[in-house]
């Protein structure tokens, strides 16, 4: 359901996920990582019986150096052999259809380098001492053959099992696909997207693809109406036997050759007119316009969708604007795929966001491990142009999930942009689950999905999304007007523009935000260091310890409102405002004590929690359980007067607020998050218990 116009490289429909270069320990194409290498396999002791046997799987693997590592005894059969060879590079198949050959020279191998190993005839039972450690497996000559041919390609259900002789041809497939699609509907063909719905039977409007789908890329390549399938599939698994069971054949329907390829540009000046961006985009791009039009604009967000009907100009385009500059900020272009919404049938997908940067390195290995497990089209890195680019892929799919793998501050990214551009989406509001990688992960907590992220299986992760309740939760507007202020509380003037921020978890004054804004220095100083959960939060204790003495009375220089009545500040040094039921990576601020001038905290109850805390000590107490905060209020419209310059954070994003007025009222309608149920909940846990000798758990879970 995804299409992307690209230059067609011989004859292979070929897109790339561009990702690191470095290598991935879970690399399913290279050799098996979970086998002993060769160096490393213990040496067979001639009493012992047993041989290690490099196994390769196709010309591919030998031309690579890829291979399997197989240990058999040496008095095997050689149909034993075969069979342990399919179970080393994961193939369900008959082992009767395979056969093993030697390789006596792989570094320097061709077709007649390679002796059959059943020379000495089909019924040689004969031992393996005498014989070479390295092998091809390779598929038996076949006279006929059953192929699937999948007539909706987002699904794994939808196909016609077709049977094929050497004379059978793409075209011959293609009539056959549709007899079978007529004789399920009654004598009028099926619609592939519908198979109860009935459209015209010409097959010379569609074509028959065949699709590799490896763990690095999709290739996609259109048949030829005469092409000869049993030569295809031949010549697909001389190649490699695991691409044959990678590769899937779909019957599409033809598409127009006219190019249009679709240039996301991110890093314009916001909030400029349509006009505006297009003599930007003349003046520092020089684009044809007769080849350019910009069809969607993200005023906002400061970026434009390019149309581009050229490959040539495209390419020009997108690696000029990559060293483009425009009012001292680089640009960020990006092809953007097209998803072919009509075609998606009555499905909700995942459009999956990842912060490689959370998390030490386990950001990037879930960026890896989603983009094997789904359609990489669907898994965007978010550091590379931020939510826009997935949102903006997403716009006119009916019905979506969306899943963030960050801290608190990308889940309010992410929620920042999907507010500004909600209104160009056909799904306005698709709920959002979270896979927490950051240090405080207080929104995770309270929606179940943990502490942080140790390692799950990606897999299950995706059923616990599936699996997951939708809730509502409140959002909050926080208007920072920054005026002087007198001692006697008078207005003199402006001292800079006001600024707007969204607040989804907390706003904290004073102490609370000093800490972060400590922890954010030295973070920025040595971003190096900052790569583990349990580092930062001892930086967190570090910076804490140094506060302990510190003393600043907040009711002497706020004063507050909530609900428009005035509230008598105790003596304090820190306030916060809290949304959610988690303060400092899980910390119980509030309290759970029945009060009766207070209503029980919800994420969706409309109000916010206003509470105290003395100093460092006291918040010390809260973190470990053995206080809660001093509760002042409860309320939707809050007022804030400040006098003199202090420290404020929102959502853990710290910064020096001067003085002047601070207003958090609603933020418009209620986001819609995913909640993990408590069932799937248990389940991960156990799942987790009894993985432990898995090779996913040895290996980090990926």
């Amino acid at each position: 359901c995804v299409r992307l116009d690209s230059r067609n490289f011989s004859k292979m429909h070929c897109y790339r996920i561009t990702e690191s270069c470095s290598h991935e320990p879970d690399n399913s194409d290279d050799v098996d990582l979970s086998a002993p290498t060769l160096k490393d396999a213990p040496p067979a002791a001639p009493e012992s019986g047993k041989q290690f046997l490099k196994v390769f799987d196709g010309d591919d693997a030998l031309k690579r150096g890829s291979f399997r590592l197989v240990s058999i005894y040496r008095a095997t059969r050689n149909e034993e052999v075969v069979e342990a060879a399919l179970r080393a590079f994961y193939l369900c198949d008959e082992p009767q259809n395979y056969e093993l050959q030697v390789v006596r020279d792989p570094q320097h191998v061709s077709s007649d380098d390679i002796l059959n190993r059943n020379a000495s005839g089909p019924d040689n039972r004969g031992s393996l001492k005498d014989l070479c450690d390295t092998w091809l497996l390779t598929a038996k000559p076949r006279h006929a053959d059953v192929i699937k041919v999948y007539t909706r390609p987002s699904s794994s259900s939808a196909f016609v099992s077709v049977s094929v002789s050497e004379s059978s041809t793409a075209a011959s497939v293609l009539r056959e696909v549709f007899l079978q699609l007529d004789t399920r509907g009654g004598g009028s063909s099926c619609s592939l997207e519908n198979p109860g719905k009935f459209v015209d039977k010409d097959e010379t409007n569609f074509s028959l693809q065949e699709v590799n789908m490896s763990s690095r890329q999709v290739q996609r390549q259109t048949l030829s109406p005469q092409e000869k399938i049993l030569d295809k599939l031949k010549e697909i698994r001389k190649v490699s036997l695991r691409q044959m069971n990678q590769t899937r054949f779909c019957m599409v329907e033809n598409q127009s050759p006219a190019v249009q390829v679709s240039l996301l540009i991110i890093g314009l000046p916001p909030d400029r007119s349509n006009e505006e961006y297009t003599q930007l985009i003349q003046n520092h791009l020089a684009v044809k316009s007769h080849l350019v039009s910009i069809n969607h604009v993200y005023s906002s967000q400061g970026a434009v969708v390019l149309q581009i009907s050229c490959f040539s100009e495209a390419e020009r385009v997108y690696m000029l604007a990559k060293d483009t500059s425009i009012e001292n900020k680089m640009l960020t272009s990006l092809v953007i795929p097209e998803i072919q919404a009509n075609k998606l049938g009555d499905v909700c997908p995942l459009l999956v966001f990842v912060n490689p940067k959370s998390g030490g390195l386990k950001g990037r290995e879930l960026l890896y491990s989603f983009r094997k497990l789904l359609n990489p089209h669907q898994v965007f890195d978010i550091c590379n142009g931020g939510p826009l680019a997935g949102l903006h892929t997403f716009r006119e799919v009916p019905r979506f999930r969306v899943l963030v793998c960050g801290g608190d501050g990308t889940v309010g990214w992410v929620l920042g942009v999907l507010e500004a551009v909600r209104h160009k989406l056909v799904c306005r509001e698709p709920p959002i689950g979270i896979i927490p990688l950051g240090t405080g992960n207080d929104l995770a907590r309270v929606l179940r999905w943990g502490a942080g992220y140790s390692g799950e299986d990606p897999h299950h992760i995706l059923v616990s999304v599936d699996e997951a309740d939708e809730v509502l939760m409140d959002r909050w507007t926080i208007l920072l007007d920054a005026r002087d202020i007198s001692e006697e509380g008078k207005d003199n003037g402006f001292l800079e523009p006001p600024k707007i921020v969204q607040m989804n978890c907390y706003f904290g004054i004073g102490i609370d935000a000093q800490l972060s804004l400590d922890f954010h220095q030295a973070r920025e100083d040595e971003p190096d260091k900052f790569t583990s959960r349990f580092h930062n939060k001892g930086v967190y204790v570090r910076v804490g310890l140094q506060k302990i003495s510190h003393t600043r009375s907040l009711h002497k220089e706020l004063q507050l409102q909530v609900d428009n009545q005035n509230v008598q500040l105790p003596n304090i040094e820190g306030l916060i405002f809290l949304n959610i039921p988690s303060w400092g990576s899980g910390a119980d601020l509030w309290g759970s004590e029945v009060e009766g001038r207070f209503k029980k905290p919800s994420i969706n109850d409309g109000l916010l929690e206003v509470v105290g805390v003395t100093g460092v000590v006291h918040m010390g107490q809260v973190q470990s359980g053995l206080r809660s905060g001093i509760r002042i209020a409860q309320g939707n419209y809050i007022r804030l007067t400040i006098r003199n310059p202090i420290p404020v954070q929102v959502d853990g994003e710290p910064w020096i607020q001067p003085p002047g007025l601070i207003i958090i009222s609603a933020a418009g309608p209620k986001v819609r998050m995913l909640k993990k149920s408590k069932q799937k909940q248990k389940k991960s846990s156990a799942n987790r218990d009894g993985r432990s000798e898995s090779p996913s758990s040895r290996d980090g879970g990926h």
